[in-house]
């Protein structure tokens, strides 16, 4: 339209989840008119992220060390480990501050359909570090879809073995609903894991 170098840029901001060619059109319109000192500071963060940022080498979170924070902190509960899919949940978990476990990430969800199978995301990896004796409690905190529940009903019968207390996230009705807004399979976990009143 413009010029080779915008629609390099737009299909560039294609690569974002949720992102179409409307909207591109649009981010790509508006760093190069109203923003250009902040698309150079966008471009600069970019390159800085890309070139320090990388997986964690025991939990495979996001770390900008051989070894992150958490993974490195004495003050984490050890015997506590929470398994997500992703970067993400840790943050999310995080910001709720009431997990002082460690974590392991394990990169995505099993999908046979898509040839993503146990190896795929490290499964045998995370088994062989519940072998180590020091881990007491795994929290299983993959997705409520169908390939989270997979992934999680896979861990448990891959643990199955080991001397390990394996637990699930509960899934349900979140706070402030109403349970007309809510979805059927949420509203059937929620009935599913009650708990009794105190």
């Amino acid at each position: 339209m413009f010029s080779d170098k915008f629609e390099h840029l737009v299909n560039a901001l294609r690569i974002l989840p949720s992102v179409g060619p409307k909207s591109a059109q649009r981010m790509a319109l508006h760093l190069i008119m109203k923003q250009r000192e902040g698309a150079q500071q966008l471009a600069q963060a970019l390159e800085n992220a890309i070139g320090y940022i990388h997986e964690c080498q025991i939990c495979h979170s996001l770390t900008e060390d051989d070894v992150c924070e958490i993974c490195r902190s004495h003050e984490r509960d050890e015997r506590l480990l929470c398994v997500v899919e992703s970067p993400a949940d840790v943050m999310a978990i995080e910001q709720s501050g009431s997990y002082k476990g460690k974590y392991h990430v394990l990169g995505g969800h099993l999908s046979p359909l898509d040839g993503i199978g146990p190896n795929e995301i490290g499964i045998p990896e995370l088994i062989q570090r519940l072998t180590n004796g020091v881990v007491q409690e795994v929290i299983i905190a993959t997705n409520a879809t169908v390939e989270g529940q997979a992934t999680a009903h896979y861990l448990f019968e891959a643990s199955k073995h080991l001397p390990i207390s394996m637990t699930r996230i509960a899934q349900g009705v979140p706070q402030g609903g109403e349970l007309e807004y809510v979805d059927s399979h949420t509203l059937s976990q929620a009935l599913h894991n009650r708990m009794q009143i105190k």
